[in-house]
């Protein structure tokens, strides 16, 4: 299966290389080379590789900063997306979209399943959101996978933040009224891999199994690298954002098992191997 993956150097795009390499021809563009809201510029490219497979790991994943820049959210997030799974239906080929928890306002109280309304509170889910929408109408030949609170090797994520407080700050203060899934990069692409294999069209939850609070998550990470930095519970009104968050966006992830026959490890388990890929890298 001959693999064409844009945004291939972000913290997701460089795991999705590293998998789908084990098993498939895998070239991959990104930012400044391409642009995916430049229509005319993906075309070439994806003429000269012929793939079976495009997979669209862009976007644009400032939640804070999307809100005093609407049209760049939406530029990379919709119109890119659309350009994707435009030129990939030109081709007769699947695409793959990643979306987000950030399209649920929070508000159901149990697990999302895939076919829950969505209400996206910031204009980062809504262009997310957008995006899904522009991908399913592009291309009936589409996988949609909403992931949460993604974290992976090189990544600017909330993992490698919050060690790096922990560093230097004598006392973390962390909020625990934010409930989700935790999600390692490379779960992820193992996931995307499973599913690409099949015809099973349509939307999918790819998370790590569990739900914790981002308190209980630093808790964990913190203790796995050894820091005695003192960490206290606090809730989000302690840190004003721009941008609303859903406050419980756990979810479902039955419809992925059981349509590409791949189980997300448990968030736990995925940590420490997040871990483990951290301390042994240069």
């Amino acid at each position: 299966m001959r693999t064409l993956i844009f945004g291939s150097k972000g913290q997701l795009g460089r795991d999705l290389m590293e998998v789908f390499h084990r098993e498939c021809a895998v070239k991959g563009y990104d930012r400044p080379e391409i642009d995916i809201a430049d229509e005319a510029a993906l075309q070439p490219l994806v003429e000269e590789f012929g793939p079976d497979l495009l997979i669209n790991a862009a976007a644009y994943t400032d939640v804070e900063g999307a809100e005093d820049d609407l049209e760049g959210a939406f530029l990379a997030n919709e119109t890119g997306a659309r350009n994707v799974a435009e030129i990939a239906a030109h081709h007769n080929i699947p695409v793959v979209y990643f979306s987000t928890d950030y399209v649920f306002d929070g508000k159901k109280g149990a697990p999302y399943v895939p076919s829950d309304p969505l209400a996206p509170l910031g204009v980062y889910g809504k262009s997310k959101a957008a995006g899904e929408h522009a991908t399913m109408v592009a291309n009936p030949r589409h996988f949609i996978l909403r992931t949460a609170w993604l974290y992976g090797p090189g990544g600017n994520n909330f993992v490698e933040k919050v060690l790096g407080a922990a560093a230097s700050r004598p006392e973390l203060k962390v909020v625990d009224d934010e409930i989700g899934s935790p999600t390692h990069t490379h779960d992820l692409a193992e996931a995307t891999l499973a599913l690409a294999k099949t015809q099973a069209f349509g939307v999918y939850h790819a998370v790590n199994t569990g739900s914790c609070s981002r308190f209980e998550f630093a808790q964990a990470f913190l203790e796995m690298a050894g820091s005695t930095t003192p960490i206290k519970p606090c809730g989000s009104d302690a840190f004003p954002t721009k941008a609303d968050r859903p406050n419980y966006s756990v979810l479902d992830t039955t419809q992925l098992t059981e349509a590409s026959g791949y189980t997300m490890p448990a968030w736990r388990d995925a940590l420490a191997h997040y871990m483990e890929r951290r301390n042994s890298t240069p």
